[in-house]
């Protein structure tokens, strides 16, 4: 019996974490950080302001769980992509189509790369990065090339992710998405079989 209390106590617990991420993402797309407020999570999360913060200290606690399953999910999509791709060209033309898929999920480029550089910070943002996409990035680079993970394939790694957001960017502001997509692929063919053997 206890463990069923237990169970039932962990999952309305779980299913109220849930609700508030779900409204505080919603509020945060449609309202900017700065104009949605505690009480507005709550209320369209249907739980009370205790509640909230049962489970986030703050507003900005909120904010940072909701950019890091955003992050996640962006991850699991390009993880899911490559999955079973065992050429490690391929696997990075692959998971630069679901990056931008990933991407055009409605508010995603304004929460991972409006908002929250501007509210978390670059470095917490940089630290979230190499726990998803970024990483995903770097270690497709280095399979590719057959190089460590050195400073140079992590400074390679780093200007090809503020390609890949520019383009996140622009197609989310309504800029054609094929250009962007053909350009990116080509970037990923020319710098191994060019830049890398030569070192940089």
């Amino acid at each position: 019996m206890q463990d069923k209390t237990r169970r039932s106590n962990t999952d309305r617990s779980q299913a109220t974490r849930a609700s508030l991420l779900n409204a505080g993402r919603e509020l945060f797309v449609k309202m900017g950080y700065a104009e949605t407020a505690t009480p507005d999570i709550a209320a369209a999360a249907h739980v009370t302001r205790g509640a909230l913060y049962h489970h986030f200290s703050d507003k900005a606690s909120l904010f940072e769980a909701v950019i890091r399953r955003e992050a996640s999910a962006v991850a699991e999509a390009i993880a899911e992509a490559t999955r079973d791709i065992a050429d490690p060209m391929i696997s990075l033309e692959e998971g630069a189509d679901a990056y931008l898929d990933a991407m055009a999920l409605f508010g995603r480029t304004r929460l991972l790369l409006i908002d929250g550089p501007a509210v978390l910070g670059r470095e917490l943002m940089d630290r979230i990065d190499r726990e998803s996409p970024a990483s995903t990035l770097v270690a497709g680079l280095a399979a590719a090339t057959g190089r460590p993970v050195d400073a140079s394939l992590e400074a390679l790694s780093s200007l090809l992710s503020a390609a890949f957001d520019r383009a996140a960017l622009d197609i989310g502001a309504g800029a054609a998405p094929a250009p962007y997509r053909q350009l990116l692929k080509q970037l990923l063919v020319i710098i191994p079989s060019v830049l890398l053997p030569d070192g940089i």
